[in-house]
């Protein structure tokens, strides 16, 4: 078993929470995915966080490029770990 993991890149919480939820219509995905919050180098604020939405995939079967595509839907990006 591998520990493969994909991580979303999200512009705010809200946009996190809808593509975790999505995910499961859109890929099958049964595994609540991880909301974690990154805050900017230097940057209190909570308005300047992006959020990460971290799922795994330990059978390898979520396409890299789809998700990307995905989180470009809510103005976000798919992240190398």
């Amino acid at each position: 078993m591998s520990d493969v993991r994909h991580v979303l890149v999200l512009p705010d919480r809200d946009a996190a929470e809808e593509v975790a939820e999505a995910l499961g219509k859109r890929f099958g995905v049964s595994e609540e995915p991880r909301l974690v919050r990154d805050a900017l180098a230097g940057e209190d604020d909570a308005e300047d966080a992006q959020w990460l939405v971290v799922l795994r995939d330990e059978d390898g079967r979520l396409d890299p490029g789809e998700l990307d595509e995905f989180a470009g839907e809510w103005e976000g990006w798919r992240e190398e770990p």
